[in-house]
């Protein structure tokens, strides 16, 4: 049965007249004043309220209570038990949450009642409402001007090991044994005692990571072939293959071997080399969400877009809420490039649109920029790659807006042109490129009648940009971007997003995507004392 109370309701006595005025201003002036204010009403308690019935059952936790219990945890980045701890007995969660009644009912909370709320959140995808609710209702009641935006990605682990290739072997054998074995007795008596004797206890695990390294390739051939042949035996057994451990057994083959055909044995299992193995490659049987990034290791990534005032005044700098308004978490397999449109493309639909977005080099290929500028967005992100500096290139040339040449590095325009679709093709008289001091170093070919610049319209507009971020106007609005990295650092360091206490794509999610909402919330804590001191 659905419980909630209505936070709208006024109280006939001041249910919160027992503190000193100096304590009441503290508890005021602080997150749990602003929680209670302005976030507590705003959280989305009637998308969870269809999960549960409006009439038969005990009666449900307070709902609100509950949203609220699940935010604090993660941006106070505590375990459960000092949740359940910080619900019972601290005033500033019973000031947040409005919970006057000193009653069990409204201020203990069982583990499983949190757990069961938690995993009710996960599968909802719940996460993103809560986070928009608090977002929107902040950039409302603070003014904040999104026209200023800056995006980039922090990497995160889940909480699980590294693994070797030998121990990835091992690990997902050892998962699928445990498995049969629990769910399919007769199938695993059927298995060699060699191979159960290898994989299926914790201290005959632990010594596979513990092979010299001379000893590394044969173990590894040894453990690849246990895998090999325990898929072929359940292979025809629907029971068995049909087993989410059997399919990580599957997933490693492919991923980590490749299939030859011996003339002598039949089939043989010949290991990959490392370059050849994929970055979403299984990296630990107990995540098989998480990925491999070569920049950063194991793990997840989360996207960050903020907002930011580009302002020298401190006092100014202090009253201005930079307002989280986007958050999202990948694969760390995943590219940054791929991350931006989706970004825009929330922050749109919230009416939190930014006109001018500023990234790094990854974020900003042609392609986004195009997409940025159809959308009226200016898109502040230095190209990928560079260019030889002994040599002459296209950046050197005077171009215009549409990737035509106006004047090459001497000054000379070209007397021809033609574009045909995305080619463009300049040419120059010859006798004048022929006598030039840097014709050597230059881009142009000479032909029968000109000396000709090909090219295309994509490499006009990187040419342009790379052109454009030479100039000082560029460098002068590009260092706004640098204060993400501080985002960054306070979003780990207040939070502990960095190493998480759970597994899986949706329950990181979950975390970080609340963690977010509690640096909003922070945030806008600090905003409110400057502006109620100015």
């Amino acid at each position: 049965m659905i419980k909630t109370n209505d936070h709208n309701q006024l109280h006939l006595f001041d249910p919160w007249d027992f503190l000193s005025p100096k304590r009441r201003k503290l508890l005021d002036d602080s997150w749990a004043g602003l929680f209670q204010k302005e976030i507590l009403r705003s959280l989305p308690v009637n998308l969870i309220k269809p999960c549960f019935s409006r009439e038969a059952g005990r009666p449900t936790k307070e709902l609100f209570t509950m949203l609220g219990v699940l935010l604090l945890q993660q941006a106070h980045d505590l375990t459960d038990e000092e949740t359940v701890s910080q619900l019972a007995f601290n005033i500033q969660w019973h000031y947040a949450l409005n919970l006057t009644e000193e009653s069990d009912a409204a201020k203990y909370l069982c583990l499983k009642t949190l757990w069961n709320f938690r995993q009710l959140m996960i599968e909802k995808k719940l996460d993103k409402a809560l986070f928009n609710a608090i977002a929107d209702k902040l950039s409302v009641v603070f003014q904040v001007n999104a026209d200023n935006q800056r995006i980039d990605s922090v990497h995160v682990k889940s909480n699980m090991r590294r693994l070797g290739r030998i121990s990835i072997f091992a690990a997902s054998i050892n998962k699928f044994l445990v498995n049969l074995k629990r769910k399919s007795p007769d199938h695993f008596s059927g298995i060699s005692t060699d191979v159960i004797g290898k994989y299926i206890s914790e201290k005959a695990l632990s010594c596979f990571s513990m092979v010299k390294p001379s000893d590394s390739a044969k173990t590894l051939a040894s453990v690849s072939k246990d895998l090999y042949h325990l898929i072929q035996e359940f292979k025809s057994d629907s029971d068995v293959s049909s087993m989410y451990s059997y399919k990580l057994l599957e997933r490693v083959l492919k991923e980590q071997c490749n299939l030859e055909v011996d003339p002598e044995s039949g089939q043989k299992v010949a290991l990959k080399a490392p370059k050849e193995i994929p970055s979403d490659s299984l990296q630990n049987p107990s995540d098989p969400d998480a990925t491999y990034s070569g920049h950063k290791g194991q793990g997840y990534q989360v996207q960050v877009m903020e907002t930011f005032t580009e302002t020298e005044d401190e006092d100014e700098k202090a009253r201005t809420l930079n307002l989280i308004t986007h958050v999202e978490v990948e694969p760390a397999s995943a590219s940054d490039a791929n991350a931006l449109i989706p970004a825009m493309d929330a922050a749109k639909q919230r009416n939190l649109s930014p006109k001018e977005l500023q990234a790094d080099s990854l974020y900003g290929s042609d392609e986004n920029h195009q997409i940025a500028q159809s959308d009226g967005i200016n898109l502040v992100s230095p190209t990928m790659g560079t260019t030889k500096k002994e040599k002459l290139s296209l950046t050197d040339f005077n171009l215009a807006a549409d990737g035509q040449i106006i004047t090459c590095p001497q000054g000379h325009a070209p007397v021809f042109k033609k574009k045909k679709k995305e080619r463009i093709t300049q040419g120059f008289p010859l006798d004048t490129c022929m006598g030039c001091p840097q014709l050597e170093d230059c881009p142009v070919r000479l032909g029968k009648k000109y000396a000709y610049s090909r090219y295309t319209a994509k490499a006009a507009r990187i040419a342009r940009r790379r052109a454009y971020e030479q100039t000082d106007e560029f460098k002068d609005r590009y260092r706004w971007r640098a204060g993400v990295e501080a985002t960054m650092s306070e979003y780990d360091r207040r939070t502990g997003v960095k190493r998480l206490k759970y597994r899986g794509l949706q329950a990181v999610r979950f975390a970080a995507t609340l963690k977010a909402a509690g640096i909003n919330l922070f945030r806008a804590t600090i905003v409110q004392k400057a502006l109620s001191y100015a």
